[in-house]
């Protein structure tokens, strides 16, 4: 009986094990495109003051109208007409998936003509203005537009934010707002907001781009496009950029903070900036089956408890007790029972 007790046993252990590997390979490839965690990149984030005591930035560039009030702003440009103003960061980003997340604030006096935008560039080229909100045309890269003007006639209501895939050659679609260069656009009212305005950028290499925007309220954020199977340029500068023409606004930018994403799957690069020990570098695929042979040696041990359990509770129904005369232990293994005592039969 008690041969057949531990098949059983045996048995539940074999589908338990059977279950959790066929959970866990379903789980690493659903989680091949899921960011785990984020390490943040100083060299491609700024925050206030913005500038040291030498009036600069260790890690970025502004240039033309731009001026910097270290307590408030960036201002890419004042709500004057031709105006034009850009920040760039010095360095390429060399994370291959990435979280950006630019807090900005575009205003002005007007209610019914305003312009007419800025644009947040992962391009090959920094700082070569240009009539593209401040940047040049036939950029290599992408651009993300929050265009504030509309310069025709659309179906939908402006402002709103578009993305476009430069390749070098291609010219922004001005006369249409970027409708023939579209990777992907949605409406936002982003301009005058009693919230702080935000946009974040998505990216996982040749994987997918999701852009969402905050304008409604704090930590709301609503989806504007996502696109799937894109590849953007290995290690783009990131930049802003802002124009204003005969109408105008304020545009500032509050805050640039970068990630590196780290994925879930085992094969997903690490970031060199990535700083801990050894167990926060193992990838997690890695830390996962770890997990589970933990779990398995866990359920095993519970086994042969009970296994061991349920012989000592056969040992002492039949011989009642656990020690033969003169307190010799006789548990331990299977045995015949032949040195037991048993008191009840005296």
């Amino acid at each position: 009986m008690l041969l057949r007790h531990f098949a059983v046993f045996y048995l539940v252990l074999s589908l338990f094990g059977a279950f959790t590997c066929v959970s866990g390979a379903s789980e690493t490839k659903v989680n091949n495109r899921t960011i785990e965690r984020t390490v943040q990149l100083r060299t491609h984030s700024i925050h206030p003051p913005y500038i040291d005591e030498d009036l600069q930035n260790r890690w970025w560039d502004f240039g033309a109208d731009a001026y910097i009030n270290t307590n408030k702003h960036i201002r890419l440009t004042r709500a004057v007409p031709s105006q034009m103003g850009w920040l760039w960061s010095r360095l390429p980003l060399a994370a291959s998936n990435y979280v950006i997340e630019v807090e900005f604030k575009i205003f002005g006096e007007s209610t019914h003509l305003y312009g007419d935008g800025m644009a947040i560039w992962l391009t090959k080229e920094r700082t070569q203005p240009g009539p593209v909100f401040g940047n040049k045309d036939k950029f290599e890269g992408l651009g993300i537009f929050l265009d504030t003007y509309a310069n025709s006639k659309h179906p939908y209501g402006f402002p709103r934010i578009l993305a476009m895939l430069g390749d070098g050659k291609t010219e922004y679609d001005h006369a249409h707002d970027g409708d023939a260069n579209s990777l992907g656009s949605c409406s936002a009212m982003f301009r005058r907001t009693n919230a702080a305005t935000k946009l974040k950028i998505i990216y996982v290499k040749d994987t997918y781009l999701d852009v969402k925007v905050q304008y409604k309220a704090w930590d709301e954020w609503t989806n504007c496009f996502r696109v799937e199977g894109i590849s953007l340029p290995t290690t783009p500068f990131l930049g802003i950029s802002a124009l204003t023409g005969q109408v105008y606004d304020a545009h500032d930018v509050i805050s640039v903070t970068t990630w590196s994403a780290i994925l879930s799957s085992k094969d997903a690069q690490r970031d060199k900036l990535e700083s801990g020990g050894y167990f926060s570098r193992r990838p997690s695929g890695q830390r996962t089956w770890s997990g589970l042979f933990i779990k398995i040696l866990l359920f095993v041990g519970v086994c042969i408890g009970v296994v061991y359990g349920y012989k000592a509770y056969i040992l002492r129904a039949r011989f009642g007790g656990y020690f033969g005369s003169g307190g010799t232990s006789m548990f331990g293994g299977f045995g015949d029972g032949y040195g037991y005592n048993n008191q009840r039969r005296l």
